[in-house]
């Protein structure tokens, strides 16, 4: 599900963020192909209306005149440009407002455009242009109001008061507010992104790491039964024709197993989510495991019943135990092993010993054997230990921790 997501694009907007941010309406992860004309001509339209109505109550201001519309149309305009130059857009807005503001034009909307300039620049990480250009506008609309007037048009004009000074001030900080936590929001977007990317990443690298696991298990385990095999049909083949055929009997029947697990594994990797048609093995078919090893040379005495147990945990303790006797085929002299099974309500445990001693033969295995027993254990929270006994042999030892309740333990 969560890869689907990904590829479809990610949760929806309101935990990750509006469209326009994530440049699917031009923001600015997608500013080389778009254009944000929608929102500009909207604020330019908004901006120019709003202005025509704001003069009427104003009759003291310069009338609008083709020189302020231009000047309102420019500062609309340039936010065309506010995700690929954020710097020189809020610059540019706010300069267009001075120029508007010191020619005497009526108050209105002529902010707006200075607003989405700095949001867009604080947003894009740069604070300081956006700063700055405030603070360039609100110093100017202070002169103007409370000292230029004498000199700037419109004539006999007085003194702006003071409390229109503070709603102005109020809007500013509440614009440099907006623009802030519109920045904190976005990269928080943007960590949850990259951390929801990178989740989806490491569960398919466990993903092809347990499949890894698993076909080096099963491979590992019939490709050492059928060297074995293939041993004996050679070395029968002429002297004992009989003996030679049971051998190639045995191998058939191993890779045919081998190749159902396998394909099985791979049914899986192909179509994730769905059901495998059979079930995975376990612990109840450690008989099985031992007539595999017996046709290898390996008598197997089994000891001890196994637990009812999760799939999991089941598979893991199932595969433990078909490495540890593939090793003994592989690399012991010893023609016997024990398989010994033991639990309580807290832990299931696994002891597989032969006697050794070593032959140091290698079957073609890629030495990962003890690597893979020791990971299937540690993903359950449980340990391995191997190494030799005092008397010559070799010991492996599985602790798996579970939870079996007494109802489930006597079934």
């Amino acid at each position: 599900m969560d890869e689907q997501r990904v590829r479809r694009g990610g949760p929806p907007w309101w935990r990750q963020g509006p469209p326009w941010w994530n440049g699917r309406d031009g923001g600015p992860a997608d500013v080389t192909h778009r254009w944000p004309w929608r929102s500009t001509l909207l604020i330019t339209v908004f901006v120019l209306v709003g202005s025509a109505f704001a003069s009427r109550g104003q009759p003291g201001r310069v009338p609008l005149d083709p020189y302020a519309r231009a000047l309102l149309l420019a500062g609309g305009a340039m936010l065309l440009w506010r995700h690929r130059y954020p710097v020189a857009v809020a610059f540019g807005t706010a300069l267009a407002a001075v120029v508007y503001l010191g020619a005497g034009y009526p108050y209105g909307p002529v902010f707006v455009t200075v607003a989405f300039g700095c949001f867009s620049a604080v947003v894009a990480g740069r604070r300081w242009a956006a700063w700055t250009a405030l603070g360039v506008l609100w110093a100017a609309h202070l002169l103007v109001g409370h000292w230029l007037y004498r000199w700037l048009p419109p004539a006999h004009d007085n003194a702006a008061p003071w409390g229109g000074e503070v709603a102005v001030t109020t809007g500013f900080v509440a614009i440099a507010a907006i623009s802030e936590l519109a920045r904190t929001r976005r990269e928080q977007w943007a960590r949850e992104r990259a951390e929801r990317a990178q989740a989806v990443r490491r569960r398919a690298d466990e993903e092809r790491l347990r499949m890894a696991r698993e076909l080096h298990d099963v491979l590992a385990h019939s490709i050492s039964v059928i060297n074995v095999q293939a041993g004996v049909g050679l070395a029968l083949l002429d002297s004992d024709p009989e003996q030679a055929r049971t051998a190639l009997t045995t191998i058939k029947a191993a890779s045919k197993e081998a190749l159902g697990e396998v394909r099985q594994v791979l049914d899986t990797l192909r179509t994730p989510g769905d059901a495998p048609r059979a079930p995975a093995p376990g612990l109840d078919r450690l008989p099985e495991l031992a007539q595999q090893a017996a046709s290898a040379g390996l008598t197997v005495a089994l000891d001890g019943t196994p637990p009812r147990l999760p799939p999991g945990t089941d598979l893991a303790a199932f595969r433990i135990v078909q490495e540890a006797l593939t090793n003994v085929v592989r690399h012991s002299g010893s023609r016997h092993a024990r398989v010994h099974v033991d639990h309580d309500p807290r832990e299931l445990r696994l002891r597989i010993d032969d006697d050794g001693p070593a032959t140091g033969a290698d079957a073609g295995g890629s030495g990962n054997g003890l690597a893979g027993m020791r990971e299937r254990a540690a993903a359950l929270g449980g340990t391995i230990e191997a190494g030799p006994r005092p008397d010559g042999g070799f010991r492996v030892l599985a602790v798996l921790p579970l939870k079996v309740t007494p109802k489930e333990d006597d079934r």
